[in-house]
């Protein structure tokens, strides 16, 4: 059934009765077994040999470098003084091992546990790096008052400056008519409007004191030999970098208050108590925080009580606009591994741009020169080194920082991970294109096991052999140096996250299969008649019913500009659109890819999920060679094919890989370079665009301050509406007349060569429980209003009936004949007023898909004769008929024809009008992966009819017709007849990754 919500809270709970009782005897765990066998494997497989020399605790000072001086940046923070750990060194644990290791029971229900790292175990302390008792209250700050807007006069300020500024994004020019017009209309009443014009209103944004991290800039230039008599222009040339102190940012990330309780900052292990395997979803659940911890405390044993701090960057080229000129820029970002992915994948401000690398560009005539290549990947390594150096002592000796809590802690910071497609991580890397980044595989025949890359290897491999050898027969580039190498404990091969935007939808998905279909089709049936084919796969997309959150491509799949949410929409209908005409094995081969993708990208991963990815990625290599052998392909050596062999081990490193896809920074790119350089005059855009992004980050600092204050609750609206007290009749009325306005507004989509149908929205409110129906706000006036006139409107005859056996089930539920084998004479009855709904909301528990930071997510489920004025739209429901089976064999489907609520007896009821689908086979079709149903008939070829209460509906379905066994005319199909020209259906499980979850 349905995944349970437990992952997203980490609240210690009591022991439950059902917990093991076989504790493991090795000191400093506390891991417990419910056999003696399950106790055995655990202590042959996790108590390995583990020690630290015993050594006297060095001088800080001595960690600074040879020459004992300190970095440049300005360092206002308080570093830990020289004998900070004097009174503390009998804490100070030599072998964590023999160190009591925090163990908790975590989530609502007690199923899991955490074991805690028992050396960097976050402890608090004060602003001198004194360690404070576990009960201490945070230090006494000086706290705003609750009316304290500074610099903004009161809430309406506010929220007209943030509104104008994000969200309307509005030009000068423009404020400064809307004001006008204000003043205009305030002259009589003696008012004035909030701000004078768009100058004041950017004076008020820029005093604001939080979010402020400044930018600055440093420039490069050439400094080698020149190469031959004539000088290159690039090398004349400098190259200006735009950066902000990454120390800084990070400590404005630690001490905001919205990611207070949703930092995770100790490494830990977690384990589901029933089953005792191992889950990975955060970046701190990862076996990397865990390893790097105890490297840091070997490396200096003073550290002990320190919180790691992980650094995530990410960096991408970014185009802005093609048709008025080439315009590229080059932003890098910074995320820190304690936020949980959920909040990084939200859009939050828990991903931050610090940086615009240079991009140098030269003649024609020196592009491709090998001195210009070189000094482009050097420059490249050198801007990060010189960006990162503030950060570079922290990582050896903790700093005390503030953070959202009010307590201050001792932080050690660690290059972690680095989010980059294949082009960026050959860069990153030094290595040759080709090339495996991650492993020593050779470029001929990547997937031929080999050792994962490491910086000591490759520093081996550059003393060892010339420079030509080792770029031909290594894939190494020696002569560039990575920035890694100027930190400690980093390694950029151990740094690349997998990414599955570039690495699987847009490369193995778009690039190579469905690229290999076109050759296909083409090498068999000659271009023609593979022209005719594959018009008819682009109408079987075409025809798909509509569902939220699916993309539509009503030309098919031949356009230009391709972005990375039509791969993914195409994904999730593709399978079904060749099946019949291509090979099964070829099927198969799609069904072993998407398996995969679905799997790695899933919010929670275990070591059956791992069993079950190698199985995936296993039937993938099988059944791929289908294009081998049809000569489609030659050779299945391909890097981003071939990094799908790294994802169970990145997994275990580095925690669910959702939490470190590109697709977090190119939505970033909308947000923070795309969307202000619009704004710009497009004139020296840069500088502009740095201070559009300064803005934003006061404006959403301010928002999260004044949020945690309490200041935010309700709106504008609501809350001069509660100062004004109750009111009369017409304030009341009013009011409803303005809240209905504002519920009826929304957001309209320009449709282009592909689009979404419908966008699900994402909820940060945290629910109860893991789905909730509910009707829409307002019922149709126009549709019937009793049973007789719905039976009419709908063709259903025996509605009456139906509703009769409803109420029969509702009101004796410990009845345990079957409603229909009751005369219907025995049921109650109804004759009374009805309402009818277009549509209901299903909110559910769905972390895999786009989510609020609670992992919750909305999406509305249609009924209605028409939709969007292009015909009648009635969706399809999952509905929980066994809510103790598991996947399908707890579901079933049904299709909704009405939404209506009545009142019995005082009780209200809203319900649904469905049709059953009935189940094909007694498992999944064998080569899509998906359950095949039915239209459901009773006898006389009646269809099978019910009336349910929405609570029984978990969430909408997704259906595609089974076009093989048809023979209509596709060309005859539009998408909202689809589910009424077909009688089989796919039930689509690659709709979005919940519906993976839970159609198996």
């Amino acid at each position: 059934m349905p995944p349970t919500r437990d992952s997203g809270c980490r609240r210690p709970t009591q022991r439950p009765d059902t917990a093991p009782q076989l504790p493991c005897d090795q000191p400093g765990c506390n891991r417990w077994f419910r056999n003696l066998s399950g106790l055995t494997k655990h202590k042959r497989t996790t108590h390995l040999s583990f020690s630290h020399p015993h050594q006297s605790f060095p001088d800080h000072g001595e960690l600074l470098g040879s020459s004992g001086e300190e970095d440049p940046v300005a360092d206002t923070t308080p570093m830990l003084p020289k004998h900070a750990f004097d009174d503390y060194q009998a804490e100070v644990p030599l072998d964590p091992e023999h160190e009591d290791m925090r163990a908790e029971y975590v989530g609502s229900s007690g199923r899991l546990y955490c074991n805690y790292h028992p050396g960097l175990n976050a402890r608090r302390c004060d602003a001198r790096g004194q360690f404070l008792p576990a009960n201490a209250p945070p230090p006494p700050r000086a706290e705003k008052a609750l009316d304290d807007w500074t610099p903004y006069r009161n809430r309406l300020e506010f929220e007209l400056a943030d509104f104008l500024f994000t969200h309307a994004e509005m030009p000068a020019r423009k404020i400064d008519t809307l004001l006008d017009i204000w003043a205009a209309s305030l002259i009589g009443l003696g008012g004035q409007p909030l701000f004078t014009n768009h100058t004041d209103l950017y004076r008020i944004i820029d005093s604001t004191c939080i979010g402020d991290v400044k930018w600055d800039n440093f420039t490069i230039r050439y400094t080698g030999e020149e190469q031959g008599s004539e000088r290159a222009p690039w090398m004349s040339d400098g190259y200006e970098v735009w950066y902000r102190d990454p120390r800084e940012v990070i400590h404005g990330i630690l001490a905001s208050s919205e990611f207070t309780d949703k930092l995770d900052l100790v490494p830990y292990r977690e384990y589901d108590v029933s089953s005792d395997q191992r889950r990975w979803q955060d970046f701190m659940s990862g076996d990397w925080a865990w390893a790097q911890a105890d490297r840091i405390l070997h490396d200096d044993p003073t550290t002990a009580g320190a919180t790691l701090v992980p650094i995530i960057l990410g960096s991408d080229k970014t185009t802005i606009s093609v048709a008025t000129g080439q315009t590229d820029y080059y932003p890098l970002y910074l995320s820190i591994g304690n936020v949980r992915n959920t909040l990084r994948r939200a859009h939050r401000n828990a991903v931050v741009l610090i940086a615009f690398l240079a991009m140098p560009k030269t003649t024609r005539e020196h592009a491709n020169t090998p001195a210009f290549r070189k000094f482009k990947r050097q420059l490249f390594h050198s801007s990060l080194t010189r960006i990162l150096s503030s950060i570079s002592r922290p990582m050896k000796v903790p700093e005390v920082v503030l953070f959202g809590d009010n307590y201050y802690w001792r932080v050690i910071y660690s290059l972690t991970a680095y989010i980059a497609d294949y082009e960026e991580q050959v860069l990153l890397s030094c290595i040759v294109r080709n090339w495996c980044p991650k492993c020593r595989g050779h470029r001929d025949n990547l997937d031929e096991g080999a050792l994962r890359h490491s910086r000591e290897h490759c520093d081996t491999i550059i003393e060892e052999f010339e420079l030509r050898q080792a770029w031909d027969s290594y894939g190494i580039v020696g002569d560039v140096v990575p920035f890694t190498n100027d930190f400690p404990h980093a390694d950029i091969h151990e740094m690349l996250s997998p990414d599955i935007l570039h690495q699987l939808i847009k490369g193995g998905f778009k690039d190579h299969l469905v690229e290999w279909v076109e050759r296909y089709l083409i090498h068999v049936h000659g271009r023609v008649e593979a022209e005719k084919i594959l018009d008819e796969i682009d109408r079987r997309i075409a025809a798909v019913a509509p569902f939220t959150g699916l993309r539509r491509f009503p030309q098919g799949r031949h356009f230009k500009q391709w972005t990375g949410d039509d791969s993914k929409g195409l994904m999730k209908v593709y399978i079904a659109a060749i099946e019949g005409l291509v090979p099964k094995d070829m099927v198969r081969t799609f069904r072993a890819f998407l398996e995969f993708c679905y799997l790695v990208r899933q919010n929670v991963i275990t070591e059956q999920t791992l069993t079950e990815i190698d199985g995936a990625l296993r039937r993938f290599h099988l059944f791929r060679e289908v294009f081998r052998n049809a000569g489609v392909i030659e050779s299945f050596s391909l890097p981003r094919q071939h990094a799908m062999k790294h994802y169970h081990y990145l997994i275990r490193q580095f925690g669910a890989p959702n939490g470190l896809c590109s697709s977090i920074t190119e939505s970033k790119h909308i947000k923070a370079v795309k969307r202000p350089y619009w704004r710009t005059n497009r004139f020296q855009a840069l500088g502009q665009i740095l201070l559009i992004n300064q803005r934003l980050d006061k404006l959403t600092a301010a928002r999260a301050d004044f949020a945690g204050r309490g200041m935010l609750n309700g709106t504008c609206l609501s809350q001069a509406f509660e100062v004004l007290g109750p009111g009369t009749d017409e304030t009341h009325d009013q009011r409803h007349s303005i809240e209905e306005c504002a519920n009826a507004a929304g957001d309209s989509e320009e449709r282009t060569a592909s689009y979404e149908e419908e966008s699900g929205e994402v909820i940060d409110d945290q629910m109860a429980v893991d789905a909730h129906v509910s009707l829409a706000h307002r019922y149709q006036r126009a549709r019937a209003r009793n049973v007789g006139a719905l039976a009419t409107e709908l063709g259903v005859l025996d509605l009456a009936h139906l509703l009769r056996h409803f109420l029969q089930s509702q009101l004796y539920p410990n009845d345990l004949r079957d409603p229909e084998d009751i005369p219907y004479q025995e049921c109650p009855v109804y004759e009374g007023r009805i309402r009818v709904y277009n549509s209901a909301c299903s909110t559910f528990f769905a972390p895999s898909d786009l989510s609020g930071i609670h992992g919750m997510r909305r999406e509305h489920i249609h009924s209605c004769p028409m939709w969007r004025n292009a015909g009648p739209r009635f969706d399809c429901i999952f509905i929980v008929t066994d809510p103790q089976a598991e996947g399908m064999c707890g579901l079933d489907v049904a299709r909704v024809l009405c939404f209506f609520s009545f009142k019995y007896q005082g009780t209200f009821y809203p319900c649904a009008v469905i049709h059953w689908f009935d189940r094909v086979g007694e498992g999944p079709d064998e080569a899509t992966g998906m359950w095949i149903v039915r239209p459901g008939y009773r006898t006389r070829n009646l269809r099978n009819i019910a009336v349910v209460h929405i609570d029984t509906i978990y969430r909408a379905a997704h259906l595609i017709p089974v076009y093989a066994t048809h023979n209509i005319d596709s060309r005859d199909i539009k998408p909202h007849c689809s589910y009424d020209m077909f009688h089989s259906f796919y039930v689509n499980k690659y709709a979005d990754h919940h519906a993976f979850e839970i159609a198996f």
